[in-house]
């Protein structure tokens, strides 16, 4: 994707072949920064502080923290250790361990002096196949959309709903949820997003709703309980989320607020589509309700919230009474009857354990 006309991807090795650059998430929209994350120390507390997120994006930075780490200790004991401290830094999404997992079984056969350049491949490898997983699930997305626009009267936009932020911020590049709507603007459809506002930290009005502005794909930021009124007045015509968990059943973790979605969605017979890449399965886990855990964040982040103030600062305000407890479960799991469909790099299916197997044969 494109900053001011030049290419970018979320993540890249720095300069010096050691470190790796990131977009602090934490000052968008505001400022467009890079951060230098030095060693694996630094990358978990990106990853805790949300200055990265994204399901596959955690993953693919998690992979260098590891490789950093090897760096500077190439022990099994180091690597073991490592890994583990960088996995319990955000529970919810599978991609994290996934990436750690396979950092892992690419070094162990590997002597300590060679450990570190063979982790370093490996993450590479992770983002280069993030890039084309997801470039792969807008096109199997797109002939959704191209089904809906083929329906519309001349003029009329395909209207899409889409929560929290699946776009190429959250990715290595492309996106998941957002990379169907990318292609289909910029094979000249006629498309029109609405944005959830997605509280408590703002992930579609912060992030989602610059990604879409920056590229020019028409869209309107919406807040978090407005979705349902839109779908009853036949104002959205599909649901695009992304998704940090799929269990093999087809239950599915996303951003607190994607169920409610979901519920409207069934309500009113508006397509529910849930865009993933492999690294998001997990086969392990059956019942997404029941056995996902929720990563519960600080109550701040409901009680307080950042913005640029008139004259340009940034600041954080709280908007609820002193002395308020608030909760914050940072996801909820959507069971899979309500989901429409999942769609892949390896295409379209139903949200069930059939639907996953003939996709992921070897999963299964």
């Amino acid at each position: 994707m494109k900053i001011n006309g030049v290419p970018h991807r979320s993540v890249r090795v720095h300069d010096d072949g050691r470190s790796v650059v990131i977009f602090d998430q934490t000052r968008l929209p505001w400022a467009v920064e890079e951060l230098v994350l030095p060693d694996e120390d630094a990358v978990a507390e990106a990853i805790r502080s949300m200055k990265v997120r994204g399901a596959p994006l955690i993953g693919a930075v998690g992979a260098y923290g590891l490789a950093m780490a090897l760096r500077r200790d190439p022990s099994v004991e180091n690597l073991e250790r490592s890994a583990a401290m960088l996995n319990e830094t955000r529970p919810t999404a599978v991609n994290l361990r996934w990436a750690l997992d396979r950092i892992c079984t690419a070094v162990r056969n590997h002597p300590p002096e060679r450990r570190a350049d063979a982790a370093y491949a490996e993450a590479a490898a992770i983002c280069d196949d993030d890039v084309e997983t997801n470039r792969k699930i807008g096109e199997h997305g797109l002939p959704l959309l191209r089904e809906i626009a083929a329906r519309k009267p001349p003029g009329e936009p395909v209207r899409i709903l889409t929560h929290c932020n699946a776009g190429w911020i959250a990715t290595v590049d492309f996106g998941t949820a957002l990379s169907p709507i990318y292609q289909a603007h910029d094979e000249g459809m006629n498309v029109h997003v609405w944005v959830d506002e997605t509280r408590p930290r703002n992930q579609g009005a912060a992030l989602t709703a610059w990604e879409l502005g920056a590229h020019g794909v028409p869209h309107a930021l919406v807040a978090d309980n407005a979705g349902g009124h839109l779908m009853q007045h036949g104002m959205v015509d599909i649901v695009f989320v992304g998704t940090d968990r799929v269990t093999r059943n087809g239950d599915v973790a996303n951003k607190i607020g994607t169920y409610l979605k979901a519920l409207a969605a069934k309500d009113n017979g508006v397509p529910f589509w849930v865009a993933l890449p492999h690294s998001t399965l997990d086969m392990s886990v059956r019942d997404g309700v029941r056995e996902i855990p929720i990563e519960e964040r600080s109550g701040t982040e409901v009680t307080d919230t950042t913005g640029r103030l008139p004259d340009g600062t940034i600041a954080t305000v709280r908007v609820a009474a002193e002395g308020t407890v608030a909760a914050n479960p940072a996801f909820d799991v959507t069971p899979a009857r309500l989901v429409t469909g999942l769609i892949t790099e390896r295409g379209r299916c139903e949200a069930s354990e059939a639907g996953l197997a003939s996709l992921y044969p070897e999963k299964a």
